[in-house]
This record gives C-alpha cells, sequence and structure tokens, in this order.
C-alpha cells in the first residue's frame, strides 16, 4: 500500500503511545552515560545511519562530552516501505575508518540485517573497534542475533515509528515512540 500524507495522518492518530518524549529522552541519557563510559578517551567515529539516525544523533551527540567525529551512512532496507527487502548501500563512510574506533548509531534494532552488514562494512574497512546504539530494539525471535551494545528502550514487536523512525517515509517526527494501531497493521 503506497502511503501519504493524509493515511499517515490517520496511523498517527490512531496509534498507541508507547513512549513519550521524556522516556525518550532519560533513554538517550542513560545510554549516553554508558556511552562516555565506555568510549570517552578513544576518538571514536560516531556513524550515524540515515535517515532513521537523524533525529536521535542529533539529540544523543549533546549528551557525548568527549571529542568524537561525525560521519554519515546510509545503508537500507526499507526505502519508504513498510517492510523489509534486499540491502542497499546509498552512501558509505567518507572518511578512513582503518584503526578507528566506531560507534554506530541507529534508530531501531529490528532484525539486525543493515546493523550488521555495517559493522561489517566498518570491521572490513579496518577499525580498531565496532559498537553499536540504538533508540528501540524490538522483541522477538527473528533476526540474525546481532545485540546492540547499547539499547535505549525495548519495545513489543509491532510496527513502530516517531523519533526518527518512520511509517512509510513519514512520522520521523512524531514526539516519543508509537505502534501503528493493530487494526492498521
Amino acid at each position: 500500500m503506497k502511503i501519504d500524507a493524509v493515511r499517515a495522518d490517520e496511523v498517527y492518530r490512531r496509534a498507541d503511545r508507547l513512549f513519550d518524549l521524556d522516556q525518550v529522552e532519560q533513554a538517550l541519557d542513560r545510554i549516553g552515560r554508558q556511552i562516555g563510559l565506555r568510549l570517552a578517551g578513544r576518538d571514536p567515529v560516531v556513524l550515524c545511519v540515515m535517515n532513521g539516525g537523524l533525529v536521535p544523533v542529533g539529540r544523543l551527540l549533546t549528551r557525548l562530552e568527549f571529542p568524537l567525529w561525525l560521519e554519515y551512512i546510509h545503508a537500507t532496507r526499507y526505502r519508504g516501505a513498510t517492510v523489509g527487502g534486499e540491502l542497499q548501500w546509498i552512501k558509505r563512510s567518507g572518511i578512513p575508518l582503518a584503526g578507528r574506533t566506531v560507534l554506530i548509531l541507529d534508530d531501531i534494532l529490528d532484525e539486525g540485517f543493515t546493523l550488521a552488514a555495517i559493522a561489517d562494512y566498518c570491521r572490513h574497512e579496518g577499525a580498531a573497534g565496532v559498537y553499536s546504539a540504538v533508540v528501540v530494539e524490538k522483541v522477538h525471535d527473528r533476526g540474525n542475533g546481532f545485540r546492540a551494545d547499547f539499547v535505549g528502550l525495548r519495545v513489543p514487536d509491532r510496527y513502530v515509528f516517531g523519533y526518527g523512525m518512520d511509517y512509510g517515509g513519514y512520522l520521523r517526527n512524531a514526539p516519543g515512540i508509537f505502534a501503528v494501531a493493530d487494526v492498521d497493521q
């Protein structure tokens, strides 16, 4: 089904709010502290996974009180759809990763295929250490077993959006984490 603004607005109005903005911000406070304890002093390269990572990275970076490099990477399985397909690389890192500590920041860990591919890419490029952080991890038994090093919140196995995560390309700007109503899925 093609998603348009009218459909996206209807989904937003009927959605279940799983976490409000304050709860998401508290989760970012917590993982920001955890990242600081683990990566301060390592001069990391932070890779923002576009497009979903844009909002959480912008909100998390101010919590990381140590020098770091910021770069973006774009690999996606969704391309505006509500189901994943084959991984498509749109942009790889523009700075060398060899010998560097890398922190991959993304919006969600669902099945783990995209994050695992990005982590493998970083290791192939010679990264000295690769870590990953996500705002949301979906709880289910599908996927490849990839685990993020830093997880903000866990959500049930429902289609979620907000705080960077989209619904058909829309609703990344929703203030919190929302689940599409069961009747809409």
